[in-house]
C-alpha cells in the first residue's frame, strides 16, 4: 500500500528574495498622481482576487488621501472556488476588508461584470455641481488588470473598442493616460477614466508577500527564480489539490522531478533531450496564472479577518519610511557579500 501523501505545511523563505520592485516610473507615477487629485473626481483601486490582502498598497492610502474611491478586484475567474456558497462567503470576507469602500468582482473576460460598475459610477461619480464631467483614475499594483478593466468599461458603457494596452508583463502603462470616455450622458457630463501606471511599494517586509506578488505576475519573471517560484507554486497546490498536476506526476513536495516530467510531456527540451528546467518553471507558473493548475486564493483571509478583529492591522509605510528600509535591507546585503569575499 502506497504510504499517504503529505504536503508541506511552510515553505522556506529564503533571504536571497529580493524586497522590493519599486522603479523610477512608479515613482514619478505615484507623484503625478498626486498632483493630479485636484482634478479627480474618483479612484478605482485594483487589487488582485488571488491575494486580496498582498495587493492592498498601502502606497495609495497615503498618496491619494480622502478622494472617493471604489475597489475592483480583478481576475476573478483565476481565484474563485466555483462553489456557490463558498465564493459567496470568501466575497463577503474580502469586501470586510473595505468597509467604507464599494467593493466589486470581476473576471478578465466577463462583459457582465462590468455593468454594476458602470451603475455605481454613473450614480455616485458625479458632484451636483460638476458639469463638464467626471474624472475617474484607475490605480494599483503593475499587471494588476487595470487596463483591461477599463478596456471593459469601454466596451460595456459606450460600445467602442478597447483604448488602453494591456499585457502579460508589469510596466505596458509607463505614464498617466489620456481620458477615456465610458459613460455618456444626455448633459454632456460625461465620466472618463484614466489609466495610470502600475505602482509597486518601496519595500515588502514579508519575503512570502513578494513571493505571493511575483507569482501572481506583479513583478517581472526576471526578478526572481522561475525555478523559486515554480517551487512556491508547488507548496500552495499540494495545500489545495494535488490532482492539478497528476498528468505530469504522482504528488510529490519535490520541484525538481516535478518539472523534469514537465518538461518531458511538453517538449521542453535543450540540447541532447535534456529538460529545460528553467523554461519548464516559467510554463508550469504560466499555466497556473491561466487558471489550468487550480483557481484558489493565496492569501489567509481568515488569519487577515482574526487581525482585523483584534485591531492588529498592517500600519501604512509612508513612503519615506518605505525608502529608507529598502535602503538598509541593500547595505545589509552587501555587507553579507563582502563577508563572503
Amino acid at each position: 500500500m502506497a504510504a499517504k501523501f503529505i504536503p508541506r505545511q511552510t515553505f522556506p523563505h529564503y533571504g536571497s528574495i529580493p524586497r522590493s520592485y519599486y522603479l523610477g516610473h512608479h515613482r514619478a507615477g505615484l507623484n503625478k498622481m498626486k498632483n493630479m487629485l485636484s482634478s479627480i473626481d474618483y479612484v478605482v483601486e485594483c487589487r488582485d482576487y488571488r491575494v486580496p490582502v498582498t495587493s492592498m498598497n498601502p502606497m495609495f492610502e497615503e498618496a491619494l488621501g480622502s478622494t472617493r474611491r471604489l475597489v475592483v478586484y480583478t481576475k476573478r475567474d483565476l481565484g474563485a472556488d466555483p462553489r456557490p456558497p463558498v465564493r459567496q462567503q470568501v466575497e463577503k470576507t474580502i469586501q470586510s476588508f473595505d468597509p467604507t469602500s464599494a467593493v466589486f468582482f470581476v473576471s478578465s473576460s466577463s462583459r457582465r461584470d462590468m455593468s454594476p460598475i458602470i451603475r455605481h459610477l454613473r450614480d455616485d461619480a458625479q458632484g451636483p455641481d460638476n458639469l463638464v464631467g467626471s474624472r475617474v483614475m484607475v490605480v494599483g499594483m503593475p499587471n494588476i488588470g487595470k487596463s483591461t478593466l477599463i478596456n471593459g468599461l469601454r466596451n460595456y458603457g459606450v460600445k467602442k473598442a478597447k483604448a488602453a494596452q494591456s499585457g502579460g508583463q508589469p510596466g505596458v502603462t509607463r505614464k498617466i493616460g489620456t481620458p477615456i470616455k465610458i459613460i455618456e450622458r444626455e448633459s454632456g457630463s460625461h465620466v472618463y477614466v484614466l489609466d495610470t501606471p502600475g505602482v509597486f511599494m518601496p519595500y515588502v517586509p514579508d519575503a512570502e508577500n513578494m513571493l505571493k506578488l511575483a507569482l501572481c505576475g506583479c513583478v517581472k519573471d526576471s526578478v526572481i527564480s522561475s525555478l523559486t517560484l515554480a517551487d512556491y507554486l508547488l507548496y500552495h497546490i499540494n495545500l489545495h489539490d494535488e490532482r492539478a498536476y497528476q498528468r505530469w506526476s504522482e504528488p510529490t513536495n519535490e520541484i525538481g522531478s516535478l518539472l523534469e516530467n514537465f518538461a518531458r510531456y511538453t517538449g521542453l527540451l535543450a540540447k541532447g533531450g535534456i529538460p529545460n528546467i528553467d523554461l519548464a518553471a516559467l510554463h508550469f507558473i504560466q499555466k497556473w496564472r491561466s487558471g489550468e493548475l487550480g483557481q484558489f486564493i493565496l492569501d489567509d483571509l481568515q488569519a487577515e479577518q482574526s487581525r482585523r478583529q483584534e485591531g492588529i492591522t498592517e500600519s501604512a509605510t509612508s513612503i519615506t519610511q518605505a525608502l529608507k528600509a529598502d535602503r538598509m535591507a541593500k547595505k545589509g546585503r552587501n555587507q553579507q557579500d563582502t563577508g563572503s569575499e
